[in-house]
């Protein structure tokens, strides 16, 4: 599911890809907003309160979610150049390659986070987790050709209802069918990620993020095999 590309994927395929990242996205979002007061899976809702801080004077606020915005920026456009990159030289299986970066940078910062000086620690982990949930969504849509997003479920849930119109016209539509399923899973995995997320901080606190780090380095190293033996 992080090799294939463009018409050699099935919407199987699309389907495993995106429960699974789309359950990481959701740990990581309810995770980072217990641990840091903000969400850094999405962005909306950061740009709604840049907004507010900027008409209230609030630069706190504004500073930081500036900070996660520019942070999930970076993300997606390090992803796009590690890809570009990748292709340019020929090397296979960039995308398990930008899953793995994820998961490997994702122990880290659970693993830094608890030995930073409390100052640093909010400002550290919120950036950190935005510029991973950016690199993950781009890995994601440049792999899928845009069908799956994970981190993020406003897009989701706007194409779920436009197929639940298009069923409702024609039930018998078998695509239609299959991307009810696609949308309607991948948001069930967000809200199911977002449980166990939010079980875990409580838990283990940040080092629920360890477990999260290494369950991506597993996911993408069947990909990175595969490539290593052609």
């Amino acid at each position: 599911m992080l090799v294939h590309e463009g018409a050699t994927r099935s919407i199987g395929t699309d389907l495993r890809l995106g429960c699974t990242l789309a359950a990481v996205a959701g740990a990581v979002n309810v995770a980072g907003f217990l641990a840091v007061g903000y969400y850094t899976a999405n962005m909306t809702g950061n740009l709604s309160a840049l907004a507010v801080g900027v008409g209230d004077g609030g630069m706190v606020s504004v500073l930081s979610c500036a900070g996660v915005l520019v942070a999930f920026v970076t993300g997606g456009c390090i992803a796009a150049v590690l890809v570009g990159m990748g292709r340019r030289h020929g090397l296979p299986a960039v995308h398990a390659a930008s899953i793995a970066l994820e998961g490997a940078l994702l122990i880290a910062l659970g693993i830094l986070s608890r030995v930073l000086p409390a100052w640093m620690e909010a400002g550290g982990l919120g950036y950190g987790l935005g510029f991973l949930m950016g690199l993950q969504n781009a890995t994601v849509t440049h792999i899928s050709g845009a069908r799956v997003r994970t981190t993020h479920m406003t897009g989701m849930l706007t194409d779920l209802g436009m197929e639940l119109g298009q069923w409702l016209l024609d039930p018998g539509a078998a695509r239609v069918r299959e991307r009810l399923r696609l949308h309607g899973a991948i948001i069930a995995c967000f809200v199911l990620g977002g449980v166990m997320g939010a079980a875990g901080y409580r838990g283990c606190g940040v080092r629920v993020l360890v477990f999260m780090g290494f369950g991506l380095v597993a996911l993408a190293l069947p990909g990175l095999w595969r490539a290593m033996r052609r």
